[in-house]
Formats: C-alpha cells, sequence, structure tokens
C-alpha cells in the first residue's frame, strides 16, 4: 500500500481513559510539540489539528510546530463559519510560506449548536454549508490570484485580493469531512480530499461512491481519507483488553450526559456515530475489530480499530481497498501510541520506522554491543 498516515494532536488534552480519572494530560503546547516531534521522528506523513471552543487555537498551534519540524505536513482545521475569506486567506498563505508549503487545510463549516451559538453563529445545517461552499469559493479564487468580486447570501467582496501566494499552488490543499447530502455536495465541488470518520467499510463504499459520482459531474477528482482511533497490542487478546481498559472509568450517568450533548447536534456524521452503538457497552463492534467505545464519550471520531498488527493492518487494507489513500489516526495517549503504532504497523504497511530490528539492545551503559559494530538506523541504512 501507498499510503499517507497522519496522527492526531489533542488540543483539548490528552488521558489514558475516557471519563473520570487521574490521568488526564493538559492540552499545553509543549506537549503538542512533544508529539509533533514525535510523529515526525517516526514517519508519519503529517498531524490533524483540530478546532472547537475546548480546543487551543488550531492556527496558532501550527505556527508554533513550523520552527520544531521540518517535514510533517500540518492540518490545520479551516472553520469557514467563524471567519471570511480574505483574512483566512492571508493566514494560509503566511502559514504555507513560514512552513515551506506544508499546510493543508480541513473545512470545518459546522458543530455543535451550543457552541456555534457562543460564537454568534445562528445558521442552521444547510446555510452553513451553503456558507462555507462561498466562502471556499473566494479564497480558492483569492489563493489563485484573482481579484475577487463576489456577492452571495454570505459572503461580499469587492476588490479582494491575496498579496502573498502560497509555496503551494494554486492553494494549499483542502480536506473535509461531512456525511450529510449538503457535505457530499460541497466536497464533490471544492475539496481536494474527503474524509469520512471510522464507520464499516460497507458504509464507508457508499459515502465514497456518493462524492465520486458527485464530483465527476463537477469534471473533479477527490482523493479519499478515514479518520480513526487506533489500539494495536502483539495479540489481539491484549489489544481487546486496552479496549476495555480505556473505558474502565466509565459509568453509566457520564455515556448517558454525553449522548444527550451528541443527540442535541444537527450533525449527520454525529448521528452516524451514535447510532453504530446506541449508547450501549454491549455493542461496541460494530464490525470486525471496529470498536465504536471511543464514541460513548467523545464527539466527532468515535471508533477505533483494535488487535494485533497483522489484523489492523488487514482491516486498514480493506479501506485502502474501496479507494482510502490516506488515514488519520490517534490513540490514547496520544504520544506513546504514536509510538506503539509506528513500531508495530508500519513495516505491514510499507512505511519503514524510524526503528532498529534485530539487535540485542538494554539501555544500559555497558551494552552486550559493546566493542561491536554501531547500529544502523533502520530509516537511513
Amino acid at each position: 500500500m501507498s499510503l499517507d498516515i497522519f496522527w492526531f494532536l489533542p488540543t483539548s488534552g490528552d488521558t489514558r481513559y475516557l471519563g473520570r480519572s487521574d490521568s488526564g494530560r493538559p492540552a499545553t503546547n509543549k506537549y503538542m510539540q512533544q508529539i509533533a516531534i514525535a510523529a515526525e521522528s517516526l514517519g508519519y506523513d503529517g498531524v490533524l489539528i483540530p478546532t472547537g471552543s475546548s480546543c487551543l487555537d488550531p492556527w496558532i498551534t501550527a505556527a508554533s510546530l513550523v520552527p520544531v519540524t521540518h517535514r510533517l505536513k500540518l492540518l490545520v482545521a479551516l472553520r469557514t463559519s467563524l471567519g471570511n475569506p480574505t483574512a483566512s486567506a492571508r493566514q494560509a498563505a503566511t502559514l504555507d510560506q513560514a512552513s515551506n508549503g506544508r499546510l493543508l487545510l480541513n473545512v470545518v463549516p459546522g458543530g455543535d449548536a451550543t457552541e456555534l451559538a457562543a460564537d454568534g453563529i445562528f445558521l442552521d445545517h444547510d446555510q452553513r454549508y451553503e456558507a462555507a461552499g462561498e466562502f471556499l469559493t473566494v479564497w480558492r479564487r483569492l489563493l489563485s490570484g484573482e481579484v475577487v468580486n463576489f456577492t452571495g447570501k454570505h459572503v461580499h467582496v469587492e476588490g479582494a485580493q491575496n498579496f502573498f501566494q502560497p509555496v503551494q499552488q494554486p492553494h494549499p490543499p483542502l480536506y473535509f469531512g461531512g456525511s450529510s447530502p449538503a457535505a457530499h455536495e460541497l466536497a464533490a465541488q471544492q475539496v481536494d480530499a474527503y474524509l469520512t470518520w471510522g464507520e464499516p467499510p460497507a458504509d464507508v463504499a457508499a459515502k465514497i461512491a456518493d462524492v465520486r459520482e458527485r464530483a465527476k459531474k463537477h469534471g473533479r477528482t477527490v482523493h479519499f481519507g478515514v479518520r480513526l482511533h487506533v489500539i494495536v497490542r502483539e495479540t489481539n487478546e491484549q489489544a481487546w483488553a486496552a479496549a476495555e481498559e480505556l473505558i474502565s472509568h466509565l459509568d453509566d450517568d457520564v455515556i448517558a450526559d454525553a449522548q444527550k450533548n451528541y443527540a442535541k447536534m444537527d450533525s449527520e456524521g454525529q448521528r452516524r456515530m451514535a447510532a453504530l452503538h446506541g449508547g450501549q457497552r454491549d455493542k461496541l463492534e460494530v464490525s470486525p475489530n471496529l470498536w465504536a467505545g471511543v464514541g460513548l464519550v467523545r464527539g466527532g471520531a468515535g471508533t477505533a480499530l483494535v488487535g494485533d498488527p497483522e489484523t489492523v493492518a488487514k482491516r486498514l487494507q480493506e479501506y485502502a481497498d474501496l479507494g482510502v489513500d490516506r488515514f488519520v489516526l490517534s490513540g490514547y495517549p496520544h504520544l506513546e501510541e504514536a509510538f506503539r503504532f509506528a513500531e508495530l504497523v508500519f513495516p505491514l504497511l510499507g512505511k519503514q520506522p524510524v526503528t532498529v530490528r534485530d539487535q540485542v539492545l538494554t539501555g544500559g551503559a555497558f551494552d552486550v554491543r559493546a566493542g561491536k559494530a554501531p547500529i544502523k538506523d533502520e530509516a537511513t541504512a
């Protein structure tokens, strides 16, 4: 497989256990840098930087990663309902220049209605997608070097121009995820890569077919990706035990409260995530090795692939066979699991992890290799 593998930055905080526990890690910039540096050193292709009122600002976070990384792509959330396309175009061009062409944008038109209201946004579901379409139309034209005059229902600019061109032409690639018909149409018209949350392969296949057909009508092609959590251990038994441990601190009241909150959202993707498990602990394996336990209390991506390295690689291949060529992955806690996934699964995906193999290592000053040839880095040997 030739796949792009991205990792996730937990900019709202990290943990070893979902729910109440003493293992929480605050979302500090230093910790985000640790994860990003680890992801780059391990060979991941990029990191996703999310958005939300409980998250660190994605643009500031991305800018802070530019000087401490060199190759890693930065997939930054672009919340079209919170800004205007002209200012956003300048931000994108500036960050793309600063990162030497490493910027990607993850378009986010919606979110939780309560959170949107707190930000002064009162558009309904389809209006947000309509506004996002106008935003991206102007944004793309600006970054292509046009002087833009545009009058829409939500966006109006006269003589708009972007004076600082991005490194990537005509603009940094646009990623996007959404499950409603309005979302699929936006993907078909505007974006470069469509991401779906981890649903059973048959459901993902249906989404891909719909977006692909819609894009074809517009004379466009779109790449496809999947956003998933991963719980990988040396054996299947260990992996499933780790999955159960992750939710071992959850009680029924916490789950019920979370599900009530998600039910208020007008997100079709969130509705589909909730429908996979129905808030029930005994219905969590929704497809072979696809576990919905994360979605009991986490909004957004709520499924994880669980298993030994060979099993997880096989499940990823099933998605790849549908036309998926990129994955955005995560695991709790995100720093340690970035190492675990790269070391265990990368070799099965045709990616070379930055590790040494078939060597005796003790980590001591008087290693058993004393006096022998230096150990070579398998990634550069």
